[in-house]
């Protein structure tokens, strides 16, 4: 740039020295104003570009006084070329050498340094329907996709949950690996006198410290929960993962059992006001009987039993009265018609006897007739024998007409008395019908309770047992094999070419900073 208060040589020899060969490639700084003098375009540029930003409403140019003012040095970016670049790198190759130099020491030493990670993996299939082992299960295992996939994610949390690190740091004393806790000179002299919290707080970090090194994830479209886990041998890696397996099955397990013992609790507690309730209705029951005397032999009542009985006994009465009374009947007509002699109905020994001597002296009376004639004597005396006979005979069948009146007069009472008890029976058994409807409703209760109770006991039972039963399908298809190399850091040969081009970004970088701040300062001292 040209001033007027400069010799004019000087300021020809600083234009032949900023001004750009015609010859380089150009760069978008050239569509920039440099100044009051740079607003006409010059030979070698694009002039069809200025009117096209002209023209866009929607670019607003700050005055080319406001850019150089703000921006001193940005016009001079269009006159950098590829000898100014080779030049830079030429001349700070020193910082590139020394950066190139520190990053592969830096790399070389984090490679020797660095706390190797050793990363095994673990395939465990989750199977969201458990054993079916017992037939009325107490979870009920659902068939939908959407709330497998659920309990599925569930049990995924489960595995990396702080109950399971508890178990694994328990079992493995991870708070007294050096691996979690870092000792240090005065930490056996501060364990003597830790406290409670201290200790708390120790297993608090070693839980977070395996929290980072535990990482579980669901393949998709499947029910496989890959586990991840690393430390910093590869042994005790196989045992951080089969330890975690191992704590997440207990603690399904665990979980399982506690589930079921609170139903079994809580059935238990209501068994016995279940039990109180059934002995209650029971009791009412038998009161109710007791007060009504409602005896019951074979499940039937003993007033029905009895009316039945008594019901019986009176057809059998009525029987033996119709029989006495036809009896009595015949022989009173007999004796009305004196046909004692030969009516059937008067049997007995003496009768039976008399008769046949009757017939005797009526045979005798009729030869004798035959023979001696009406006015024998003999025939007198038969005669009278046979009168004899017949009055003996009229007086034994009176005395059997009295024996079948006595007979008949008490088959009469005796029916009279069953048909009297019989209806009074009858009475009693619709009473205690009456009384029988209560006993039922009450009967119904106690039976519905007992129902219940015996269900609830049964159940309570069941799943106290089921307790004791693991129904959890979780499966390992594929333990955790030590790992043939570390998974952090790379191998040293990777870590040194990264930090070779590193460090050679780095040096080229520093050396065209460097270069295009000493560019600006040259030209601003030139101008001044």
């Amino acid at each position: 740039m040209y001033r007027p208060s400069e010799p004019e040589g000087q300021a020809l020899r600083l234009e032949k020295r900023f001004e750009r060969p015609h010859s380089r490639r150009g760069s978008l700084l050239d569509l920039l104003p440099a100044g009051k003098e740079a607003t006409d375009p010059q030979p070698h540029e694009v002039p069809a570009l200025a009117p096209v930003v002209a023209q866009s409403p929607s670019i607003a140019e700050p005055e080319p006084s406001r850019v150089s003012e703000y921006l001193p040095g940005l016009p001079l970016l269009g006159s950098i070329g590829i000898d100014h670049i080779v030049a830079w790198l030429r001349d700070s190759l020193r910082w590139i050498v020394l950066a190139l130099v520190v990053c592969v020491a830096g790399a070389l030493g984090y490679a020797m340094m660095a706390t190797p990670r050793y990363t095994v993996y673990t395939d465990i299939v989750v199977d969201p329907s458990n054993l079916n082992v017992v037939s009325d299960d107490v979870f009920m295992n659902n068939p939908q996709r959407d709330a497998q996939l659920l309990e599925v994610e569930s049990k995924l949390r489960t595995l990396t949950s702080r109950n399971v690190l508890e178990r694994v740091i328990r079992k493995l004393r991870l708070t007294q690996d050096p691996e979690y806790v870092k000792p240090t000179p005065l930490s056996m002299l501060t364990a003597l006198f830790a406290s409670q919290d201290a200790k708390a707080g120790k297993e608090l970090a070693v839980m977070r410290a395996l929290s980072e090194r535990v990482e579980a994830r669901r393949e998709e479209r499947s029910f496989v929960v890959v586990l991840k886990v690393w430390s910093e041998a590869p042994d005790k890696a196989v045992m951080l993962a089969d330890a975690i397996v191992d704590a997440f099955e207990a603690e399904l397990f665990q979980s399982a059992a506690e589930s079921a013992g609170r139903v079994a609790e809580n059935l238990n507690a209501r068994l016995d006001e279940l039990r109180r309730s059934v002995t209650d209705a029971e009791k009412k029951v038998e009161d109710f009987r007791r007060i009504n005397g409602l005896q019951s032999a074979n499940g039937e009542l003993v007033s029905n039993q009895l009316s039945g009985e008594l019901n019986s006994q009176v057809l059998e009465a009525q029987q033996r009265f119709i029989q006495a009374e036809t009896r009595y009947k015949q022989m009173s007509a007999a004796l009305a018609q004196g046909q004692a002699a030969r009516a059937s109905v008067f049997e007995s020994a003496d009768m039976t006897n008399l008769r046949q001597q009757f017939n005797t002296v009526q045979q005798q009376i009729g030869s004798m007739q035959l023979t001696y004639g009406e006015r024998h004597p003999r025939l007198a005396a038969a005669r009278s024998e046979r009168a004899t006979l017949e009055a003996a005979i009229n007086q034994e069948a009176r005395r059997i007409a009295e024996r079948a009146k006595a007979d008949f007069d008490r088959e009469r009472s005796a029916l009279d008395a069953l048909r009297v008890k019989a209806n009074d029976e009858i009475s009693n058994v619709f009473t205690d019908n009456e009384a029988q409807v209560h006993l039922r409703d009450l009967e119904r209760d106690a039976r519905t309770k007992a129902a219940v109770y015996e269900t609830h006991l049964a159940r309570a039972q069941q799943i106290t047992q089921r307790q004791q039963i693991d129904t959890t399908n979780v499966r390992v298809i594929s333990r955790a094999m030590p790992p043939e190399s570390r998974s952090w850091p790379p191998r040293t040969v990777i870590l040194l070419i990264a930090g070779a081009v590193a460090g050679l970004a780095i040096g080229v970088t520093v050396a065209l900073t460097l270069g295009l701040w000493r560019f600006v300062r040259g030209h601003q001292r030139a101008t001044t």
